[in-house]
């Protein structure tokens, strides 16, 4: 399935270690190419602009979900594993499932939870404070939504260590079958299995979210299986891109102390400040969308059928939405929209009508609120 010829080629690898590494260095590449381009590599379209990339997260009509967010295509391929029930299915099934997970995962539940999660904040922020120097990544970002995901979900203390592998290889696994698949997927090979045993209702403790969605099964509105895999969905979606979020937090103040300091100085800010940093260095990179019937997207015709990838950290950063917008991550910008994230959902109500944001919505609406800021002050800029 090869473009019309005024479609720009690019020979760029998307998912090489060099661009994996790096990949702002690559944006501009991309988003000035043109609304629409060819990626030669691996046979498939793109789009880095804000536009085009917002129209296609909200048209899931013409850029479907259910064909996989990945590069592969469960309409023609077998899937080589189980499509996820939140990321990977449109409307009628993915509102059934969105409005499960919404019940189970409700604004009451995660209220009464705050207290638990904010004072396992401050705990882990009086530790790294008498530290003095602290990994920000392992010390910090890994190990406070290990101290309370697990829990919440209700998992068996045992193997929690194969979360954060287990979270690495799903997400590798959207790409192609590189050395970078090739590589998390043999370390993922015993976290697999632990997590499939880890989220069934037997090993599962009563009252967490985990038991709740099989209580949902019980109810009638899902079978056993999809139980299994939205508790599951918990762990893909929830866990490695709360690391991510925070650890990319913490790089933008350490490269801009200035920001910390008005922070510190005004800890109002701090839900602006979070969002901001999605915006700034995005958890999510790339998402795959698939074509379902012959479509127009920034002047270009896209055939049935095709695969597009959607660079949503480009778009974040796109000069033609914003003035300047990569140039630091500042907590006092009043209204930067942002692309709307399939994962964190954190995007303003007119580019979140893709779906796929309700769950992830109520999440991180009550964690950017959980890091007192009596800790914060602690923290020096030269965090």
């Amino acid at each position: 399935m090869l473009p019309d010829k005024t479609v720009p080629r690019l020979s760029i690898d998307p998912f090489s270690d060099g661009f994996l590494a790096d990949p702002y260095e690559h944006h501009d590449l991309l988003r000035d190419a043109g609304p629409v381009f060819w990626l030669e590599r691996h046979g498939i379209y793109g789009a880095a602009r804000h536009a085009e990339v917002s129209a296609a997260l909200k048209d899931w009509q013409n850029f479907c979900s259910g064909r996989g967010v990945g590069l592969d295509d469960f309409a023609v391929e077998e899937p080589w594993r189980p499509p996820s029930l939140l990321l990977e299915t449109d409307p009628p099934v993915h509102d059934r499932t969105r409005s499960l997970m919404n019940s189970v995962v409700g604004l009451s539940g995660l209220k009464a939870l705050t207290p638990l999660w904010r004072t396992k904040a401050e705990a882990l922020a009086d530790r790294l404070v008498a530290q003095r120097h602290f990994d920000a990544v392992a010390d910090l970002a890994e190990a406070y939504p290990l101290s309370i995901f697990p829990d919440t979900i209700g998992m068996t203390e045992e193997g929690r260590e194969n979360l954060l592998v287990y979270a690495r290889a799903t997400f590798n696994a959207f790409g192609p079958r590189n050395a970078v698949f090739t590589e998390t997927d043999r370390a993922a090979r015993d976290a697999v299995p632990w997590i499939s045993h880890a989220c069934q209702r037997e090993n599962l403790r009563p009252g967490g979210w985990g038991m709740a969605v099989y209580e949902q099964s019980d109810a009638g509105n899902c079978d056993a299986e999809e139980a299994h895999l939205l508790v599951r969905s918990f762990l893909s979606a929830g866990v490695d891109t709360t690391v991510t979020g925070i650890a990319n937090m913490i790089y933008a103040f350490a490269l801009h102390p200035d920001q910390w300091r008005m922070l510190r100085d005004n800890p109002s800010l701090r839900r602006k400040a979070f969002e901001e940093a999605l915006r700034w260095d995005s958890p999510v990179q790339t998402f795959f969308r698939t074509t379902a019937r012959v479509v127009e997207l920034g002047g270009t015709v896209l055939p049935a059928g095709a695969k597009i990838l959607l660079f949503l950290a480009a778009a974040n950063r796109d000069p033609r939405r914003w003035d300047q917008p990569d140039a630091r991550a500042s907590v006092i910008i009043q209204s930067y929209p942002r692309v709307f994230n399939p994962v964190l959902s954190l995007s303003p109500p007119a580019l979140s009508k893709g779906g796929h944001r309700g769950l992830a919505r109520r999440l991180i609406a009550v964690r950017r609120r959980v890091v007192p800021p009596p800790r914060a002050a602690q923290w020096n800029t030269n965090v």
